[in-house]
């Protein structure tokens, strides 16, 4: 039976340092426990939530993403927006231009509309797309561009002249644009599509990453207020979402500018601290570095090792969780595992013993090569 690498760290979870799936630990907790607590003894849960969304919390996301005119709507966290986004959106024969490595989630999503990927191979500097290439695989199937900024799984991020040059280019072509901004909070300089193509642009945010919900499912989208009604016709939730996470949602938002900083800090000083580690192991290295996210790709193909047995080494062994590449690109995916880093800096602490020693085992049991 293959491992299940989930399985065994969600059963050790106390015991785990959660690097595999970018979230953030960071978040200090009285910040969410006592709106949650207190929505908790009022049994809040007992009844369903205003369906179109708490009123303070769309304002609030209105309000952080600084696009007046659009409209936010909730979802149970950003990839149910990019779900709903992509089959009302997208048919049959049409296409998106993507990248390879991607979040494939959104591209599996778009197959099941019928739809089909082009994917530009983007492992290679600058690790991401351009306004050229993108203008230059433009065909007649084109029918949107997919444009995650920051990247994930690279952490690469996109120059504002870029964003608008990409933007200019989906206006002009009469094309949509799927913004996913779920990183944004992290990156130096982030810069929203629609601030350029607020017509054709439609913008997935989400409170998993910056404000440490990932486990409440929360997010959504803004666009143009015809593009929501097309968009709320494929709405699973007519009941609301979950009426916890809107609360620990608002919490978050109301303060997020009075603690955010010292997250990003922190998140910048644990990257620093994963490339010492890297650089100490000969054969490993970082093709994006500084990330404008909160994880980073490490590549490791010349070691010749799965990135596959790397995750498992480091779990089993020293109960550290990385993320094998393979999910994250066709091309590439064997080449590198991604690390994500809003944590304790002990955790940080704990990988950089672990990722050598990991290694060294891995490389020592590696049958020797056939001449």
């Amino acid at each position: 039976m293959p491992f299940d690498a989930f399985r065994y760290a969600h059963a050790r979870r106390n015991e785990v340092v959660w690097l595999s799936q970018n979230t953030n630990h960071l978040v200090p907790p009285e910040v969410i426990r006592g709106a949650v607590e207190e929505a908790l003894r009022e049994r809040r849960y007992e009844g369903y939530p205003y369906a179109p969304g708490d009123p303070e919390l769309l304002e609030l996301v209105a309000k952080d993403l600084g696009l007046p005119g659009l409209v936010p709507f909730l979802t149970s966290g950003g990839t149910e927006s990019l779900y709903m986004i992509t089959r009302a959106l997208l048919g049959a024969g049409d296409e998106v231009i993507a990248s390879d490595p991607s979040y494939l989630i959104i591209h599996r999503f778009v197959e099941l509309s019928g739809a089909r990927t082009r994917n530009l191979d983007i492992y290679a500097p600058p690790y991401r797309l351009s306004a050229e290439r993108v203008r230059e695989a433009i065909g007649p199937k084109t029918r949107m561009i997919l444009l995650i900024d920051p990247l994930n799984p690279l952490g690469s991020g996109y120059p504002r002249e870029e964003v608008r040059a990409i933007a200019e280019i989906a206006r002009d072509h009469h094309l949509l644009l799927l913004n996913d901004v779920t990183y944004r909070d992290f990156s130096d300089r982030p810069t929203l599509a629609a601030e350029f193509a607020p017509e054709s642009t439609v913008t997935v945010w989400s409170v998993s990453k910056n404000c440490g919900l990932a486990g409440l499912r929360i997010g959504g989208f803004l666009a143009p207020p015809e593009m929501v009604k097309t968009l709320a016709r494929y709405n699973t939730n007519d009941l609301g979402v979950n009426v916890l996470a809107q609360v620990a949602a608002v919490a978050a938002l109301r303060t997020k500018a009075a603690w955010f900083p010292e997250v990003k800090r922190q998140t910048r000083a644990n990257g620093a601290s994963v490339r010492a580690t890297v650089a100490s192991v000969p054969g490993t290295s970082l093709p994006v570095y500084p990330s404008q996210a909160n994880m980073m790709v490490v590549d490791i193909a010349a070691l010749g090792l799965s990135p596959e047995a790397v995750q498992q080494e480091l779990l089993e062994r020293h109960g550290v969780f990385v993320r094998a590449g393979n999910y994250l690109s066709p091309a590439h995916g064997q080449k590198f595992v991604r690390v994500s880093f809003s944590n304790p800096p002990a955790d940080l602490e704990r990988f950089a013993r672990a990722f050598p020693e990991a290694i060294r085992m891995l490389t020592a049991r590696a049958p020797a090569p056939t001449a």
